[in-house]
């Protein structure tokens, strides 16, 4: 019996108490879109790393005025990447291609049908985004310098974020519905399972792509994700803090608590743009109060204290309201506050 032959062909697709469905082809392929060019980025710099192109495209760093090559260059070849052994932009490559595959397999009930591939599939997207967003902190920090691709790379890492968890919160919630049922949850992860109620809850399959584009766009846009107004200006602010170099000519360990402070917001914003996840945007608070207190650790300027309380109280203070939650989670929804 292979994986899912327990559950398939066994409606609904849509998980009990939810108001859509987190396995629909609109919810993974933005997700499977954004790990193709995170793909392609990969392949062209593992091409630098291995020698079969003379040099890489980056427009707005130059890197070191001692070093011919430009910023993106210096850092896929720095000591951190060489600290691999093997080009680690190939290895990002890699782990791209099994995200796509991993996306692409699977019906519209994989959710229940197979958990092990979900737990896959979003197990490699939240990892590759934290090691993502901690490279991007890493650059000017430790190599002393940017890539236009890597930042491109990181922004789309954690896009994937929230369009990927709201899967991953439905089948764990089934893991969980079917061992307090008592069903092996062994069986179930491989073999995939039912709901005991699931005949009263039988709907027609929906044909997703047999609507206007419009209405196939809005779903892969905003199906389970968005992004309150009060969020959005808390990560314009984040956003702003990793280029106070450039901005107001922070410099030095204060320069650097900007960056991994601000990086930190963005992690944060990444995860609470799902909604089903949108509690953690408490964790702003904490990030927005060590923006306010960083100066007086690391002797900012006067112009530099000033800016950092304002941005950082902001910060903590657009975190409280939640911000509205328009679809619908189940018994998931007491964890969403």
């Amino acid at each position: 019996v292979g994986p899912g032959l327990a559950a398939r062909g066994r409606p609904p697709e849509i998980p009990p108490g939810w108001s859509f469905n987190p396995s629909a082809w609109t919810q993974r392929l933005p997700v499977i879109a954004l790990a193709i060019v995170g793909l392609l980025f990969s392949r062209y710099l593992a091409a630098y790393q291995m020698e079969q192109i003379d040099g890489v495209w980056e427009p707005f760093f130059p890197g070191s005025a001692a070093d011919p090559r430009n910023g993106t260059e210096e850092i896929i070849t720095s000591s951190v990447s060489q600290a691999w052994p093997v080009p680690d932009a190939a290895v990002g490559a890699f782990v791209y291609m099994i995200e796509i595959l991993t996306g692409i397999v699977g019906g519209r009930a994989r959710w229940r049908t197979m958990p092990w591939l979900v737990l896959a599939f979003g197990l490699l997207i939240v990892p590759l985004g934290i090691v993502s967003i901690g490279f991007i902190i890493i650059q000017p920090i430790v190599i002393g310098t940017w890539s236009t691709l890597a930042l491109i790379g990181a922004a789309a890492m954690l896009v994937q974020i929230p369009y990927s968890i709201d899967e991953l919160a439905a089948s764990i919630s089934f893991l969980s519905r079917r061992k307090k049922a008592g069903r092996s949850l062994l069986r179930v992860l491989l073999f995939g399972d039912a709901d005991a109620d699931e005949g009263d809850r039988l709907t027609p399959v929906e044909h997703e792509f047999e609507r206007s584009p419009g209405a196939v766009l809005k779903d892969m846009w905003t199906g389970g994700v968005n992004l309150p107004w009060n969020l959005l200006v808390a990560g314009v602010i984040g956003l702003s803090f990793l280029f106070t170099r450039l901005t107001i000519g922070a410099s030095g360990a204060m320069a650097d608590a900007d960056h991994l402070l601000g990086a930190l917001v963005l992690t944060v914003l990444a995860v609470a743009a799902a909604e089903v996840c949108r509690a953690a945007r408490f964790a702003l608070v904490p990030l927005g109060l060590a923006l306010a207190a960083a100066p007086f650790l690391f002797d900012g300027d006067g112009l530099h204290i000033g800016i950092s309380i304002f941005a950082g109280l902001a910060i903590a203070m657009l975190a409280i309201p939640r911000g509205p939650i328009r679809e619908r989670y189940g018994t998931l929804e007491r964890i969403i506050r």
